[in-house]
This record gives C-alpha cells, structure tokens and sequence, in this order.
C-alpha cells in the first residue's frame, strides 16, 4: 500500500481507532485545496505517538473528520539538543525555528540580550512555522518552544549536565574539531546571539558557566539565521542522528 500524500499534525493523541476532527483551517486545505473524499488517507501524527494513516469519514470543508488505521512510523527518537537565540527581525525570526525544527532540534527557546532588538516575540506564530516545517519534513516529534527569557536568568539556573555551545563572533575553538572530541549522546545548547552581538559583559557572564564552550564558526562573520543553521547541522552530523 502506498504511502498517503497529504501529512497533517492533529491535536488529539492518536491509536487505533481514534476520531480526528480538524480544525477549519486544516479541514478547508484537505477538502477545496487537496480535493479529497470520504474515504481518502491521509498521514497524520500529534507530536507524542508516530505517525498514522487516517482515512476521511466526513469531508466537511470546515471541520473533516477522520478515523486512525494503522501506524505508519513509530514516534521518532529526538538528539537532546536545544537551541537558544536572541530574538531577530520579523522573518529572520520564522527562518531560525522553521530550520531548526526541519533539522531535528529538540527545545527552542528565545533569549533576550542586552542588544536585542525585538521587544516582542510572536510564540504563537513561531508554533505555527514549527508545526508546518514539521509536517513537510516528515518529522513526527515537535521542538517544544519556550517563552523568552533574560540572559542572565538563563545562566543563572544553566543545568550542570549539559554543554552550552557559545557561538562567539570573537573567537573560540573550530566547532567541528570541538564538537568531534565530545562523547556522543552529551545533552548540548547552541546559543546564537543578536544582529549586535554579545556584549563584553554577557560574553564574560557565558564564559563563566563551567559546561560552556566558546566556539568560532569560521573567518567569516555570520548572520544570526546562518549562524544558527550552521551550528546545528555540524552538531547533528557530529553528535546527533545524521552521524
């Protein structure tokens, strides 16, 4: 049997048998977009327990109500990464969570620095972004996104047991030869900073955590958005589930 085309994240958790009603906007893509009927799969999955073929049993184009078959994949198994960024311009913003979600991040949380220059951050939208960029790679695990947090407060309640990757636009340790020491399986933060860049200040207060490790991603000066897929892909090929 073939694979569904059309994948959708839904709410309700999902087994054998469970009833699937989407919401307005997913039901309406489904009917007068897709073009699809009762008795039409679809893949569907809710974040907790894989994906599953579901087949539609009411085509209505404002609430679709579907029926789980049979899992398609198990939930997947996510590397213990987060990622935390100073929150950038509107855009820019949707990049760095709709990529760090497509390439396999665990926790996402926005990080207010003493440059930072967003004053407020769209969560619900940035769910959303997740949600889609979830749905188009094929992942069956969404990152968990916290709401922002100051610097310091962050490092000061900083968990002993995980590296904290300090991308550092002043220098450090080439990340792959630092990432290619580090056992695998050491539960890791990469943490990119504002358009600014980190003051003298924070940069001391980062360098002061006992599991951070200041890294140089290279002779060129990145943009936050670059910076942040660079970093992840390297640690995903090192340490996570691309090695």
């Amino acid at each position: 049997m073939s694979k569904p085309l059309v994948r959708l994240h839904v709410s309700q958790p999902l087994s054998m048998g469970a009833t699937i009603t989407l919401p307005r906007e997913s039901s309406h893509y489904l009917i007068e977009v897709m073009r699809m009927q009762a008795g039409d799969a679809i893949a569907v999955f809710d974040g907790a327990n894989g994906e599953w073929e579901a087949m539609i049993d009411d085509p209505h184009r404002k609430q679709a109500r579907l029926t789980a078959q049979r899992q398609l994949r198990p939930q997947e198994t996510v590397p213990d990464l987060w990622l935390l960024f100073a929150p950038i311009k509107h855009g820019r913003i949707d990049f760095i969570v709709e990529k760090a979600c497509e390439l396999g991040v665990a926790h996402v949380k926005p990080v207010i620095t003493q440059r930072t220059i967003v004053n407020r951050v769209p969560v619900d939208r940035l769910n959303a972004n997740m949600v889609e960029a979830a749905e188009q790679c094929g992942r069956t695990a969404l990152p968990s996104l916290a709401e922002p947090v100051q610097l310091d407060k962050l490092l000061a309640n900083w968990p002993q047991d995980r590296t904290l990757l300090f991308c550092d636009e002043t220098g450090g340790t080439p990340i792959l030869e630092a990432l290619q020491e580090k056992p695998r399986g050491t539960p890791a933060a990469i943490l990119i900073g504002p358009e600014g860049g980190f003051t003298d200040t924070e940069r001391e207060m980062i360098r002061a955590i006992p599991t951070a490790l200041p890294l140089s991603l290279g002779p060129r000066i990145l943009r936050a958005d670059t910076a942040a897929v660079a970093a992840i892909s390297l640690w995903q090929a090192t340490q996570g589930d691309w090695a």
